[in-house]
C-alpha cells in the first residue's frame, strides 16, 4: 500500500507542476489567494523570498531563504516563523498551513496523529533557515512526503518532486 501511494504521488505531481504553465483562471485566482494567505500568516513577502520544499527518504525539509542578502529584517522574518512553525507542528498544530491554503493539506491529520513520531529540527541558514522534518516510520514518511508534495504543487516550488538522500 505505502509503495503503491509513493508511486501514485510521484507518478502524478510531476505532470501537475508541468500543468502549471497554462492554469485556468480559476486555478490562477486560488494561486493568487494562497499567496495573499501565505503572506498574512507568514509575516513575509512571497515575491522577496523563496521556498523549498525537499522529500528525503526519512522526511524532509522546508526552506525558506530572502532573495537579497542583505535584507537583515527579511531574513530575521523567515527565521522567526519557521521557529514558530516548527514549535506549532511538534505539538501537531497544523492551523498556519490551514490559513494558507484554505484546506487540510494531504498528510497533515496523520502528522498530528502521530506527533511524537516526527522530528522537527529548526536550523538557521546564511538567508533564512530550515525545518528538517525526520521520521521514524512508514507510515510517518508518507504523510510528511504526501505533505511536502502537495506544498510543492500549491505553491509552485518547481521543487524536484523526488524522493532522495538528504544533502
Amino acid at each position: 500500500m505505502r509503495t503503491m501511494l509513493l508511486l501514485f504521488l510521484l507518478a502524478i505531481v510531476p505532470g501537475m507542476a508541468g500543468a502549471q504553465q497554462n492554469l485556468p483562471p480559476d486555478q490562477d485566482k486560488r494561486s493568487e489567494d494562497v499567496v495573499k494567505r501565505g503572506e498574512h500568516v507568514m509575516g513575509f513577502s512571497h515575491e522577496a523570498t523563496t521556498h523549498h520544499f525537499r522529500l528525503f527518504k526519512d522526511g524532509g525539509e522546508i526552506v525558506a531563504t530572502a532573495k537579497d542578502q542583505n535584507d537583515k529584517a527579511k531574513i530575521e522574518q523567515i527565521r522567526t516563523h519557521l521557529r514558530h512553525i516548527a514549535k506549532l507542528f511538534s505539538s501537531g498544530n497544523f492551523k498556519a498551513p490551514m490559513l494558507i491554503h484554505d484546506t487540510n493539506p494531504p498528510g497533515a491529520v496523520t502528522m498530528t496523529r502521530l506527533k511524537d513520531q516526527i522530528r522537527y529540527e529548526f536550523s538557521e541558514t546564511e538567508r533564512g533557515a530550515r525545518i528538517r522534518l525526520a521520521t521514524t516510520t512508514p507510515e510517518t514518511t508518507d504523510a510528511v512526503h504526501a505533505f511536502l508534495l502537495f506544498q510543492i504543487v500549491d505553491h509552485r516550488t518547481g521543487d524536484a518532486p523526488t524522493i532522495t538522500d538528504e544533502r
